[in-house]
């Protein structure tokens, strides 16, 4: 086979990927779109405001990820589960999530409301601007507390959002997704700002528009799926009994749990390096909370395709179509690569651009385009590792993923941020840099693994 035929797929290829990837990019692209408007509106107020909920983001990531990982794990047997016509069984994963989830929820609110203070502390550094490192932590704590009355919504809208997807609907997430963001937007303004008579509440404003538009997000979605029970079966019934199956909750448990571990102790991991480039000062966490945030815009595209990966490889692996599952996965990476090429490359040439629409200083504004440009060159690095990831992850070696992902990160990544961040001096854009490029190595190791075909796996057929 020619190396364009084994790479790029013909016309009907692309329109059955973007038509399971578009509606997820169109949903993840509005929701950082308006993300960066509210970032850069809450940066038009201050870079103290800006500073506080860009620490408590990142701690909130944490609890993110943890749902996330719990409900991939469940959606890995979900989405083989649909591609076999085993709605009693995609039902059954339903019901795990609810039960995993309900106990992460749990979790996350006991440890925020006792620990959230602390934990806020350990991003602040910097000598001489104690007024400013103070005006941080209370913006943060304010920030905080409103946005644990959106844990649960967030959660059980993921459920639902998810299994959705498993079954093939990826629309009715997306146009929930449009809808709470534009509430999130509107809300934004009027309550960061105080206009049309609103009270003028800043970063407090800023986290009940977010709760609201979580609440208006999950409504729509779970109204949607028990009023079309023709076309999710799945729904029917799914809350007339709870039990699980012994031998598929623990085949979910054995699959499922290192990735959801995975996901606590990557997103945990990212916020340990962040709480090294913080080392730097608050300037530094100013510029990479600006960098992020728009870099995530673009990062859309190789998220999307690391989903449709799951689904379109994850249904034909549960059809027993094993080399069709090679040759489609094989092209599915390669798009999410050359896509990314081009995008890296807009992102490169607009990066000047994007930091002057925040209210800072010129300093964070030239370390956020460095830090922006560094975040371009990376793009190809991190769609090719996301999609090997994606890939291991839907043939059920969840314990490979688990070593490729969080452990490199703690093991490898963080020790060489943390060394770097406080037994030398380098400066934030070298030292985001230097632990960057540490990602080659997962690119390698991804690579080997997704051409010895270790993924290839039917992991329900005893289910």
């Amino acid at each position: 086979m020619s190396i364009r035929k084994k790479l790029f797929g013909d016309k009907a290829f692309y329109a059955m990927v973007l038509g399971v990837a578009v509606p997820i990019i169109i949903q993840n692209g509005i929701t950082n779109f308006v993300s960066l408007l509210d970032n850069i509106m809450v940066g038009r107020v201050g870079t103290e405001q800006m500073s506080g909920i860009a620490i408590v983001n990142q701690l909130l990531l944490v609890f993110n990820l943890a749902i996330f990982g719990a409900i991939s794990g469940a959606g890995i047997f979900g989405a083989q589960f649909f591609g076999c016509g085993n709605h009693k069984g995609v039902r059954q994963t339903f019901r795990f999530k609810l039960y995993i989830c309900a106990a992460i929820v749990l979790l996350g609110v006991l440890i925020f409301l006792c620990g959230g203070e602390r934990l806020i502390l350990l991003y602040l550094h910097g000598e001489g601007n104690e007024a400013a490192l103070e005006a941080t932590l209370g913006f943060g704590r304010q920030y905080l507390l409103v946005m644990l009355i959106g844990l649960l919504p967030f959660t059980v809208e993921e459920i639902y959002a998810s299994t959705l997807r498993e079954c093939g609907e990826t629309k009715l997430p997306m146009i929930a997704g449009v809808v709470a963001v534009c509430v999130n937007l509107v809300l934004n303004y009027l309550l960061i700002f105080g206009k049309l008579g609103f009270p003028k509440l800043g970063v407090v404003g800023a986290a009940a528009a977010t709760v609201v538009s979580r609440y208006v997000q999950a409504a729509i979605i779970i109204l949607w799926t028990h009023t079309h029970a023709d076309r999710m079966p799945f729904i029917v019934g799914v809350y007339r009994e709870w039990k699980i199956p012994g031998q598929l909750a623990g085949n979910i448990i054995a699959k499922g749990m290192p990735l959801m571990v995975n996901e606590i102790l990557w997103a945990a991991g990212t916020a340990a390096l962040n709480q090294c480039y913080s080392m730097r000062g608050l300037e530094a966490v100013a510029a990479l909370n600006i960098s992020s945030t728009i870099s995530n815009l673009f990062n859309i595209v190789f998220m999307a395709m690391g989903s449709a990966i799951s689904i379109i490889v994850g249904q034909l692996l549960g059809a027993g179509k094993m080399e069709e599952a090679r040759d489609t996965d094989t092209k599915l990476i390669a798009f999410s690569v050359f896509s990314c090429l081009v995008l890296g490359g807009i992102m490169f040439l607009a990066s000047p651009f994007f930091p002057r629409l925040y209210n800072t200083t010129d300093t964070v504004r030239t370390l956020a385009m460095r830090l922006l440009q560094v975040a371009a060159c990376c793009m190809p690095i991190w769609a090719f590792m996301h999609s090997t990831y994606f890939t291991l992850r839907t043939g059920g070696k969840t314990i490979v993923t688990f070593l490729f992902d969080s452990v490199f990160l703690w093991a490898v990544t963080t020790p060489v941020a943390f060394v770097l961040s406080r037994y030398t001096g380098l400066p934030i854009i070298p030292l985001y840099l230097s632990c960057q490029l540490l990602d080659l190595i997962k690119c390698a190791i991804g690579f080997v693994l997704v051409k010895k075909g270790v993924w290839v796996n039917n992991i329900v057929a005893a289910d």
